[in-house]
């Protein structure tokens, strides 16, 4: 079995990209982003990407510094807030948008790694969402057609893996990272502990080493979170009686 586990992102991203590319990206806001692979992605100066995502980062952080390049042409997501670059660049014409429901898109991408190329969903009838889709009847209720999503690679953010590519994401972090795994052409993974094969309990895995490709040590992570910000309670006022 060839060695799986690369020294860094520059090395395991060889020969991976090229321009006109659709990379998968995991995450959810920026909960289990592939933090080393995308600053690499950047470096490498690759351009005219279609990106998919659940979001595309945050001002300065994840996939942002991709969009700060110029090297994102189209995103396919579900969520575009707390980014004012990615709200500029849309209105201005200089980024092409697919919005796509939470949940049909992560089941678009599990359905690419299934093999399965369209299913049917209630979700979005009668919306824009559903708009030049094929639409059909069953048991009396309307669904639409979705078309399956892949890529030709797949960046993933997972916490520990062994050098089979077994792996295992932590906590919130598995998010949209799992599917993403299985439906690119290439697969990479960068993770924060390597084992060596075995040490792993195989009813823990996540992520068989099957559908990856490539592993890296990630180092330096600053894992941010995104804070809810409210404004202070009014306290003055007196307590409702009932």
């Amino acid at each position: 079995m060839p060695d799986k586990v690369f020294p860094d992102a520059r090395s395991a991203l060889d020969g991976a990209l090229f321009d006109g590319m659709t990379i998968m990206s995991g995450g959810f806001g920026l909960c289990g982003n592939p933090e080393n692979l995308i600053p690499a992605i950047k470096a490498a100066g690759t351009r005219d990407l279609t990106v998919i995502s659940n979001n595309c980062g945050a001002d300065n952080q994840g996939l942002w510094m991709l969009l700060e390049a110029g090297q994102i042409r189209k995103m396919i997501s579900s969520y575009v807030g707390e980014n004012k670059l990615f709200e500029a660049l849309y209105l201005s014409g200089r980024l092409e948008v697919e919005l796509s429901p939470q949940g049909t898109l992560a089941e678009r991408i599990r359905a690419g790694g299934a093999g399965i190329p369209a299913f049917f969903t209630k979700t979005g009838v009668g919306t824009v969402v559903a708009e030049g889709k094929p639409l059909q009847d069953f048991d009396g209720e309307t669904y639409v057609m979705e078309r399956w999503l892949r890529a030709d690679l797949s960046i993933v953010k997972g916490w520990k893996a062994d050098t089979e590519g077994n792996v295992i994401y932590r906590k919130t972090a598995r998010n949209f990272n799992p599917m993403m795994a299985t439906a690119g052409k290439m697969t990479i993974v960068e993770v924060e502990e390597i084992v060596e094969s075995g040490a792993l309990d195989p009813d823990g895995v996540h992520t068989p080493g099957i559908y990856v490709d490539r592993v890296i040590l990630g180092r330096d992570y600053m894992k941010p979170i995104e804070f809810r910000t409210t404004r202070p309670r009014d306290t003055s006022a007196a307590p409702e009686t009932l």
